[in-house]
């Protein structure tokens, strides 16, 4: 349930297994729990923790329910909205060496007060409209900069990702079920450079190698490791278990089920 449909600020029993994270967004997690894997680390999440999750990141979530139920506040902060924020504001914005994906944030007595006067709205017993939902963004943000200041840092860096190391990034990101102008916009690169410079690392396109070295991951879980195929399609970046079984069997000539003592 949104806040009136407020796309800035609303209350949802899910969020998306997978996805690219497109604006930063302040996350509370009001009931049951979480972890997420950005291709290099876990977070984890707990009922009453705060957190930024940030711009241009790649995120797995594996949600947990507490009797029946996963319930969070998501506040997002699109760059045009942090934009007329500093012009108002002008802070003095410095590179920072943090990459992580989730920034967590200790509870103070001004970011409990600002949750405790959303519970109206969250609950359904009241309606947030757009002017409102921008000053209540405001006041979120003002408090987080007071709190951490160096999140400026992080909130008012308007740029687009550099050219990074590609097969370090591919290989590390390569479950994630997104599309090649979605890694290429990652990397720092267009997609015709993308598609370029992979052929030329990997020796083949990236579709091929993707579907490759997601199965190959596959038949080391179902021969090594012992998962059940229906346990793993989805972490390795396939969209449903026919798909999965199909592509596998093409490539080694038989079933997921055939090879793992489980069956699906």
């Amino acid at each position: 349930m949104k806040f009136n449909n407020i796309q800035s600020c609303h209350l949802g029993p899910e969020i998306s297994l997978e996805q690219f994270i497109p604006e930063h967004f302040f996350l509370f997690l009001l009931k049951g729990s979480m972890v997420s894997y950005d291709g290099y680390k876990h977070y984890s999440m707990k009922p009453g923790d705060y957190c930024i999750a940030r711009k241009n990141h790649l995120v797995r979530y594996t949600k947990y329910k507490e009797s029946g139920g996963f319930e969070k506040v998501i506040i997002a902060f699109d760059e045009a909205f942090l934009r007329r924020f500093l012009d108002r504001h002008p802070y003095q914005v410095e590179p920072t060496n943090n990459n992580d994906s989730f920034l967590f944030i200790n509870e103070d007595q001004l970011i409990k007060n600002f949750i405790q006067s959303l519970e109206p709205y969250y609950n359904g017993t009241e309606q947030l409209d757009d002017a409102f939902a921008d000053i209540k963004r405001e006041e979120l943000l003002m408090i987080l900069i007071k709190s951490n200041p160096d999140l400026k840092n992080i909130f008012f860096n308007f740029s687009v990702p550099h050219k990074i190391d590609l097969e370090l990034f591919m290989n590390h990101h390569y479950k994630f079920n997104i599309s090649l102008e979605r890694f290429a916009f990652m990397t720092g690169r267009s997609l015709s450079t993308f598609k370029r410079e992979f052929k030329a690392i990997f020796n083949t396109s990236p579709g091929k190698w993707l579907i490759n070295r997601r199965l190959q991951e596959a038949h080391f879980l179902l021969d090594k490791e012992h998962k059940k195929p229906s346990d793993i399609y989805i972490d390795l970046g396939f969209e449903d278990l026919s798909h999965f079984s199909f592509v596998f069997k093409k490539q080694y000539g038989i079933s997921p089920s055939e090879v793992s003592p489980f069956k699906s």
